[in-house]
């Protein structure tokens, strides 16, 4: 049976454990009977890619706020035009590691970009997506790096500041206090299974209509 398309966003502070929990949401779907596509922001698309390495590449470190929230916006609607809005009229469930409301936080709270911009920037670039649920994997800043420590070298937003990180924490949290019916929180700080536990509670209900989702 072909089931509706939707797509399920994933969002955290950096070493919040998105993609781990991606992955185990994509194989509880196919267990499920649905078909699961992963994509990852920026990324997902070969120009994306090119531009994600522009985005995250450390020597890059005159990059103005304003310049990469463009970059990130650019990236984002290549792939909703080539990769997303195509998936969901096939019926998968997309799973996107990071999406929209990391502009908002890392851009917007984060450099202190006017968040109205980033509304209309971003309202243009995932061209009338539409309704989409999101996964809030919430973790103190500090935690987050913590858990990063030792992996592989950092990239270009990685690398800033614990105040950085804070601030990008702190705009997650009044992102879903302002859109609660889209925006669901779970607490990243437990182990994995747990954590997957909670979020496929959110999952199931989106999947089933109980719980709609909304737009940006």
């Amino acid at each position: 049976m072909k089931h509706a398309g939707k797509l399920i966003t994933f969002e955290g502070p950096d070493g919040a454990g998105k993609t781990t929990q991606v992955s185990m949401t994509a194989r509880a779907l196919e267990q499920s009977g649905y078909a699961a596509l992963i994509i990852r922001e920026p990324g997902g698309t070969r120009l994306s890619e090119a531009i994600r390495r522009l985005l995250l590449d450390p020597a890059y470190r005159e990059m103005l706020p304003v310049t990469e929230a463009l970059l990130y916006a650019g990236a984002r609607a290549q792939l909703v035009g080539e990769v997303i809005l195509p998936a969901l009229a096939a019926g998968k469930i997309v799973l996107a590691d990071r999406f929209v409301d990391s502009s908002l936080a890392y851009q917007g709270y984060g450099r202190g970009l006017d968040l109205e911009m980033l509304h209309l920037v971003n309202g243009f670039a995932l061209n009338k997506l539409g309704v989409f649920r999101t996964i809030l994997l919430d973790l103190p800043a500090g935690e987050g790096l913590e858990r990063l420590a030792g992996e592989k070298e950092r990239d270009r937003l990685e690398q800033e500041s614990l105040s950085f990180h804070q601030r990008v924490r702190d705009g997650y949290s009044l992102l879903a206090q302002t859109c609660p019916e889209r925006i669901k929180v779970v607490d990243a700080g437990a182990d994995p299974q747990s954590v997957q536990k909670q979020i496929w509670e959110h999952v199931a209900a989106y999947l089933a209509d109980r719980a709609p989702g909304a737009s940006f």
